[in-house]
């Protein structure tokens, strides 16, 4: 296997399970919170939803960067193509933005998202601005998505 092939694969690993863990972490978080408020609420689950949910979106961001690597090196869609070390490095580099923001905000996601709970156990018409502030972690997430994959489409392979 050449060495560009293997400086594109280990961007892809890495997109991949970072912001994978980084979403296991911050769901592991509120979903832990939310199952104390479930213990004595069980007709609270709808409200919690949504905040134990958000944390697991740096993961898909992830997956569809190491997606769009694969697509763009030929693992899918039938061909594989020849990778130089230099287009390599470039793919490898081009997963970094949503590989660190992904990890990172998926764990401080959580917790924001945690401390939502509580919010929404104790006033469940709040749930809604508990939901605004995790949501506004995402952000970071979403810009690192969004520069990887203008990365990503400015490599000529």
């Amino acid at each position: 296997m050449e060495i560009g092939m293997i400086y594109s694969l280990i961007g892809t690993a890495l997109a991949i399970f970072s912001c994978g863990a980084g979403s296991s972490i911050g769901v592991g978080y509120v979903g832990r919170e939310a199952n104390g408020v479930l213990s004595e609420e069980p007709e609270k689950f709808g409200t919690m939803l949504l905040l134990v949910a958000l944390p697991g979106t740096q993961g898909i961001y992830g997956f569809l960067t190491g997606f769009l690597v694969m697509m763009k090196i030929g693992i899918i869609g039938g061909k594989v193509l020849s990778i130089s070390p230099s287009i390599g490095l470039q793919i490898l580099l081009s997963t970094l933005p949503i590989t660190v923001s992904g990890f990172i905000s998926a764990i401080h996601q959580g917790k924001v998202c945690s401390a939502g709970i509580s919010v929404a156990s104790k006033h469940p018409e709040a749930s809604m601005k508990a939901l605004i502030y995790g949501a506004l972690v995402e952000t970071y997430a979403v810009l690192g998505l969004v520069a990887s994959i203008f990365l990503l489409m400015g490599i000529k392979v």
